[in-house]
């Protein structure tokens, strides 16, 4: 009696790890039937089911390969990498518009202070005349319209 039991036992044991290792296979037929089985049926596609679970794999039965995985991994890796590349470039663009905006401030506010401005040129320092003070203000006055805006508006203008 004491073999009968402990065989019994054995058996019980060891079923759960036989059921797990089966697949099971859901799907539909033309009439909307749903149907389970132990076999992927032909001419159909069907879902995996786990058997633990009860829930569907989302999948076809046909996997897909390890090698497509792999791509797929590699290619969401580069989505990434470019991702975070353009986001470097727009804060690096940021960053310079943001300087050239406050140097383009400063000198204007320098120019409209009246001041006698000084050059080097060759070797020797003088004066700007008002003509080259003017210019120095259009050019300086554009740079901040450039800089010193959000930057929608400047790819709008370009």
């Amino acid at each position: 009696m004491n073999r009968k039991i402990l065989m019994l036992a054995a058996i019980m044991a060891a079923a759960p790890g036989f059921a797990a290792g089966a697949s099971v296979y859901k799907w539909t037929d033309d009439s909307g039937v749903t149907h389970f089985g132990d076999r992927q049926p032909n001419g159909a596609s069907a879902e995996i089911v786990n058997v633990r679970t009860g829930k569907s794999s989302g999948g076809q039965a046909s996997r897909v390969s390890p090698q497509q995985q792999v791509q797929e991994i590699q290619e969401r890796q580069q989505a990434e990498a470019r991702q975070r590349q353009e986001t470097a470039q727009e804060e690096a663009l940021r960053k310079q518009r943001e300087a050239n905006c406050a140097t383009a401030r400063s000198n204007l506010e320098v120019i409209e202070s009246n001041a006698r401005i000084r050059v080097e040129e060759n070797g020797e320092m003088r004066y700007l005349t008002p003509e080259e003070i003017e210019e120095q203000r259009k050019q300086f006055e554009e740079i901040a319209a450039e800089n010193c805006g959000p930057m929608e508006e400047r790819t709008e203008q370009q």
